[in-house]
């Protein structure tokens, strides 16, 4: 298979950046080998090999590299083709009973199928085949997906292991001298009737390099230097407090106490701590510095290679805040730096900075962002269970960082905290840091970019129904032809578009491709005379096999068989990337920026201008099924990892990133008409903190409201949400954005109604994607009606279509 130079040179650098990715769990020495062997590859991941979820956030690669093809490609002898023959048509036979059981449900329950199948994931099946492959050394490949549209389930065959996988691998563990249990999983899976095995591996989805970047591992060509970026825990270990994937309401009554904070602050054992990981060499911290300036503060650290491996090391450093008028967690991850290469004997001095002010905490009563008198036990370490104090910040009097708008909502609730948190004794022998209130100095909002005379001049010539059409995407008047997906007309299987109407006005078209793990278009398409054309079906794999006529007709177009065309054959060979979760757990923002950057690269070669990503919800729960495009259970890691992804986008003049889904999206379950309740200090400090780093640190152009309601309230009409905060209080510049929201799959019987047009161009939500006559028609039936659900102006469509169009000048040349 002949590449093209740059599906080479993008191919190369994800394959030299995968392993940074990678996690080692568990490790006994035996690996890396000295050289390719006979090789025992079983497991549901070893042929099946998973480079990334379902749903938006896949990526229709030319090709990518399983497993078992990059052992072979490493020169291993697979001894197990019998076995992994089996286990594919077993696997086959398994997956047409789970869509005919899937229909039956739907046909009982009165909706579409395509409802309850998208995103669907079979459980891992039981079966008996036998362990009978040559060789000392045996690689077992767990594999897990899970994708947009289904949330996971705590059972077996899913965040639990089956019994024929705990059988088989504790008898690969007996029969081979040398096993690698392989990860290959977006998510948590609970691994504790096998944590006897000395060697696990998180490969994690890896995009399209996976196969050759863990035969790279297994050699020692290259080598694991991640970190857990959520904790990994028996799924009865995890918070209980609140609910999840509730169809109708769910309850975020932990309040602050997500992930590692609720696990530190109740004092309960992982299996593998937030922060976690090991290589193939270690690593000890030498005696580090703490400095203040102002509210700024300074660790530095020396880090040292104490093994007989190159390596790179993660630091870490978490602030303990002290209570008062508000409960805090036992600790907060505050700041991080990862080491480049050290050679054994190699030492580096690592600097972590953080501004004081990042610390602070919502006290509702006041609705002020505030620090509270007390002192601030600063911790380094390597992971969030390994570190120790290293100093104290004293801050000498109460600060209100800001005063900010009641937003959001009530949620019905008081938060929980626990009874009796866990605290520690008050550190000795470390330096205490004195910090007065006025040393803290405001910083201004950004101020909003002026919109251009020509902009504007442009957006008052228009008619209301002209505006109106520019308020919505390019929708084709004979129905919506996208859920997730092909809605382009300009970029076969682009997401979607503004409208195409106004171009002999001097308004061009701007182009959205969706993702987060690389650009989602059509691998070919035709060209003719009257333009391009795709060659396959517009609807994203595994769709087809649960279409009905019903949801066919709600589609549109998007399910009609297009007529035969005979043009030139083109090609779109975009790259799959590290999952979100994987470019998390590398802890390196300059490879999460080279990830950016190849993004924007690959922009500019097809004609994409906005990005429909990245993607950056909170881990709230390890059983949501869209966490493999999510980054972590911390706020701070999300906003870092799409700050640099952005700017690395961004860095090419005309591409954008559509930071989403803005905000607690953090189920699959009912997504278009589930109410999520969540306090607004949780709300602030929690779910919208990594969406304000990101906002600030790298002016995304576009942002992505969420399906979900808040509070009673869909995200997408909440002018609280959008113009408030987001543009208000943390200066926003871009353009905003709905999810697709698509009638054919909102349109059921539930309790809480489906996100208007009118409600959007309402809250200043600028565009309603991806656009439908039914859209257009509310729109104009709610323009000065008082008796509408959503009433609005001429002045409201004026204001959503000038950043429209600014947006669309910027980008599109």
């Amino acid at each position: 298979m002949e590449l093209y130079e740059y599906e080479r040179e993008h191919r190369d650098l994800l394959r030299r950046l995968a392993p940074e990715c990678m996690v080692l769990l568990k490790s006994d020495g035996t690996f890396p080998l000295e050289a390719p062997c006979k090789v025992a590859l079983y497991g549901s991941g070893a042929r099946e090999t998973i480079k990334g979820g379902t749903g938006s956030g896949d990526v229709n690669v030319r090709h990518y590299t399983t497993v078992e093809e990059g052992l072979e490609n490493a020169g291993f002898t697979v001894t197990t083709k019998p076995w992994l023959e089996s286990y594919s048509a077993l696997r086959q036979q398994a997956h047409v009973g789970f869509v005919a059981g899937i229909k039956a449900k739907a046909k009982e329950l009165g909706v579409p199928a395509l409802l309850l199948g998208m995103g669907a994931v079979m459980p891992e099946p039981e079966y008996d085949l036998p362990l009978d492959g040559e060789g000392e050394l045996c690689v077992y490949v767990l594999g897990r997906i899970s994708g947009e549209g289904s949330d996971r389930h705590p059972a077996p065959g899913d965040f639990q292991l089956t019994q024929t996988e705990i059988r088989d691998i504790l008898a690969c563990r007996e029969k081979y001298g040398k096993l690698l249990l392989v990860l290959n999983v977006g998510g948590v899976v609970d691994l504790s009737p096998v944590l006897q095995v000395e060697n696990i591996l998180l490969l994690s989805q890896t995009g399209m390099a996976l196969g050759d970047a863990l035969a790279d591992v297994v050699l020692g060509k290259a080598y694991p230097s991640g970190k857990l970026a959520s904790t990994w825990a028996k799924w009865e270990d995890y918070c209980q407090v609140g609910d999840f994937a509730q169809p109708d309401d769910t309850h975020y009554t932990e309040g602050v106490y997500v992930g590692y904070r609720y696990f530190d602050s109740v004092g309960k054992e992982p299996l593998f701590p937030f922060g976690y990981g090991l290589g193939y060499t270690t690593f000890s911290l030498g005696q580090p510095q703490a400095v203040v300036e102002g509210t700024q503060v300074t660790v530095r650290v020396p880090v040292k290679n104490t093994g007989a491996a190159p390596g790179k090391e993660v630091v870490q450093l978490y602030a303990s805040v002290p209570s008062g008028k508000l409960d805090q967690p036992y600790q907060a991850l505050a700041a991080f730096a990862k080491t480049g290469e050290l050679a054994p004997g190699g030492e580096e001095e690592l600097t972590l900075t953080f501004a004081l002010e990042s610390l602070a905490s919502f006290a509702e009563e006041s609705a002020c962002s505030i620090l509270e008198a007390g002192d601030y036990v600063l911790r380094l370490g390597t992971s969030s269970r390994d570190t120790q104090p290293c100093a104290v910040v004293r801050l000498e009097g109460e600060i209100q960082v800001a005063q900010l708008s009641r937003m959001g909502g009530e949620p019905g609730f008081v938060d929980w905290k626990p009874e009796t948190p866990v605290t520690a004794p008050a550190p000795q022998d470390v330096p205490v840091l004195s910090v007065e209130p006025d040393a803290y100095q405001p910083q201004p909002v950004p101020a909003l970019p002026e919109i251009p005379q020509d902009v504007k001049a442009l957006a008052e010539s228009l008619s209301n129904e002209e505006l109106a059409y520019v308020c919505l995407g390019g929708f084709q008047d004979e129905g919506s032809k996208s859920v997730i997906g092909s809605a382009g007309r300009q970029v076969v299987g682009a997401a979607g578009e503004t409208t195409n109407r106004y171009q002999d006005k001097g308004l061009p078209v701007l182009v959205m491709a969706d993702g987060p793990a690389g650009l989602r278009l059509n691998k070919d398409y035709g060209k003719d005379e009257n333009g391009v054309y795709a060659l396959e079906g517009s609807l994203p794999p595994g769709f087809a096999e649960f279409m009905d006529e019903e949801t066919a007709a709600g589609l549109g177009s998007m399910a009609k068989k297009e007529p035969e065309r005979h043009g030139e054959i083109l090609h779109q060979y975009c790259s799959a990337l590290p999952i979100g979760t994987a470019l998390a757990q590398s802890w390196n923002l300059e490879l999460c920026r080279a990830c950016g950057d190849l993004v924007g690269d690959e922009m500019e070669r097809f004609g994409v201008h906005l990005w429909l990503a990245p993607a950056l919800n909170i881990h709230r729960s390890p059983l949501c099924g869209r966490n493999f495009e999510y980054y972590s259970e911390d706020p701070l890691i999300p906003g870092k990892v799409t700050a640099a992804i952005t700017q690395g986008v961004q860095s090419h003049p005309g591409r954008g990133t559509t930071i989403k889904h803005f905000c607690c999206n953090n189920q699959e379950t009912n997504r278009m008409l589930s109410n999520t309740h969540v306090s607004q200090r949780a709300l602030r400090d929690i779910y919208l903190k990594g969406f304000e780093i990101a906002v600030k640190e790298s002016q995304p152009h576009a942002l992505m409201t969420s399906y979900n309601l808040l509070n009673g309230e869909h995200t997408s009409q909440r002018r609280d949400l959008i113009m408030d905060c987001l543009r208000d209080e943390w200066g926003f510049q871009g353009l905003v954005m709905t999810d697709w929201v698509v009638s054919a799959l909102a349109g059921i019987q539930a309790k809480y109604p489906a996100a208007r047009a009118s409600g959007s161009i309402k809250a200043g939500n600028d565009i309603h994607m991806p656009g439908s006559p039914q859209d257009y028609q509310d729109l104009l039936a709610a323009l000065d009606n008082p008796s509408a659900a959503y009433p609005i102006t001429r002045q409201d469509l004026l204001e959503c279509a000038q950043r429209i169009i600014y947006m669309v000048k910027k980008l599109v040349k």
